[in-house]
């Protein structure tokens, strides 16, 4: 099992440091961590304490990335998108990549979740274990 768990202020500096921290890993990883971290600089708060973990398992074959922050009301929730729209896709992102998704939230935190399985690329994505998150603000 791999590991990796980082410290950081949830600030638009922080999004290249994850990557670079994350540079062995896929290129889904590293989008769906850092999507994660955005979604707590845009609606939680710049400058907001995060954990962030990844973990790989080769028994189960999949990468779990988790954000935690320690606003536990503030949910996340996708949001219609325009075509000329600069913000809004995080989470239909996350859940076009991510075999599944969710939220943890606890009296003093929330931990934003997802996990991807290990594929080859010639292979098809499996079934969604979960249902999609239906759109909010329609």
């Amino acid at each position: 099992m791999t590991h990796l768990e980082l410290h950081l202020l949830a600030t638009p500096r922080a999004t290249p440091e994850l990557r670079h921290h994350l540079r062995d890993h896929t290129y889904e990883v590293r989008l769906c961590a850092t999507e994660l971290l955005t979604n707590v600089i845009d609606h939680v708060g710049e400058g907001t304490p995060v954990t962030v973990r990844v973990m790989g398992t080769q028994d189960h074959g999949r990468t779990r990335i988790e954000v935690t922050d320690s606003d536990p009301l503030t949910a996340p929730a996708r949001l219609l998108a325009t075509e000329t729209a600069e913000s809004g896709r995080g989470l239909a992102v996350l859940d076009a990549l991510t075999d599944r998704w969710g939220v943890d939230q606890g009296p003093d935190r929330k931990t934003v979740w997802c996990e991807i399985r290990h594929r080859t690329l010639r292979e098809e994505p499996p079934p969604r274990t979960t249902p999609p998150v239906p759109l909010m603000g329609l």
